[in-house]
């Protein structure tokens, strides 16, 4: 007791209680004050953000499916196909399927299948302006280059890259180059070729033309969902807030009153803004080309018409038209 009692003078003596309590006290006031603004800031219920839409659940079921289609996890997405009884979505499994397997031997480094399939959808691949096919086959002519013979390189060459040679010169010409150094390619000034990017980057490039073929996008929909909805929750929480206030129904609603900002990574289509109406086009208002060329919304036009009882002169120019005269525009 004496020992701690003469200690505890000691301490106060030389003011290290005093030093420390200062800077705690004002961590103590910071953190308090830090939980308040988290907690004016951030809306811990985001269930006011829900809304009751209509969903197609047919195409919900698709979507989850083909998500774990995509993952690779193909006894997850049968299960969901088997337990929603949606049929339909087995197509894409057989595609996904094929994917993974070419990239799996890919990473294995047999190009093999990767090969195959460049070769069949070739023309496609053209049509879209990819070098997908002249990328998987210089992986291919690498590997001969470092580990096959010259002449083994030189027909490989013969056979596969000289159809490339006019439209790729510059890729060609390096490639050829690479004979001089069969099986030393890593002390030449080509050994950039032999960085494993170049595999990871083809890989890649594999997968995303495979989604373009098969008229899938590259981005996961599951994935870009639920990224647009985190992003554009505050929006909707501060929008339902304010309705509440304003006693007006949420629920009700069939269109936002106010636009809700995504990143341009969201924006997948062009979106058409009648000029005279301000409304956004829809499919039940859909956009219509007049004959002098300008663009209204269907709506527009069925009241500048009298419901298509009489001709009507364009807001924008002294043409007139007829609602028969017009056509729908789709972007």
């Amino acid at each position: 007791k004496s020992v701690l009692t003469e200690l505890k003078s000691k301490l106060n003596a030389i003011g290290s209680l005093q030093q420390f309590e200062g800077p705690n006290k004002e961590l103590n006031s910071s953190l308090a004050k830090y939980q308040k603004l988290l907690e004016k800031l951030l809306n811990p219920d985001i269930s006011k953000a829900y809304r009751n839409v209509e969903f197609d659940t047919h195409i919900i079921n698709q979507i989850i499916a083909s998500h774990f289609y995509r993952q690779g996890l193909f006894d997850l997405g049968d299960s969901i196909i088997n337990e929603a009884g949606e049929p339909n979505a087995t197509a894409l499994r057989s595609q996904f399927l094929e994917m993974h397997q070419v990239i799996e031997a890919m990473r294995s480094r047999n190009l093999q299948p990767a090969l195959t399939w460049v070769t069949a959808n070739r023309e496609k691949l053209v049509q879209i302006g990819s070098n997908l096919e002249l990328k998987v086959h210089t992986l291919q002519y690498v590997e001969i280059v470092q580990k096959g013979t010259q002449a083994d390189a030189l027909k490989y060459s013969r056979d596969y890259l000289h159809r490339f040679a006019d439209l790729y010169k510059d890729d060609f010409q390096k490639l050829m180059g690479c004979l001089l150094y069969v099986r030393r390619l890593e002390k030449s000034p080509y050994a950039e070729l032999l960085s494993p990017t170049h595999w990871e980057v083809t890989t890649e490039e594999l997968a995303r033309q495979f989604c373009s073929l098969m008229g899938q996008s590259y981005e996961n929909p599951l994935n870009v969902v639920f990224t647009a909805g985190v992003e554009g929750l505050p929006t909707l929480l501060k929008l339902a807030n304010v309705m509440a206030a304003k006693k007006q129904e949420w629920q009700e609603m069939k269109q936002l009153p106010v636009p809700v900002e995504l990143g341009k990574e969201f924006q997948f289509h062009s979106i058409f803004v009648c000029p005279v109406s301000r409304d956004q086009g829809s499919e039940e208002n859909p956009p219509m080309l007049l004959p002098c060329l300008h663009v209204l919304c269907k709506q527009s036009i069925m009241k500048l018409s009298k419901n298509s009882t009489r001709t009507f002169k364009c807001p924008y120019c002294p043409a007139e038209a007829t609602v028969a005269h017009c056509r729908q525009v789709y972007f």
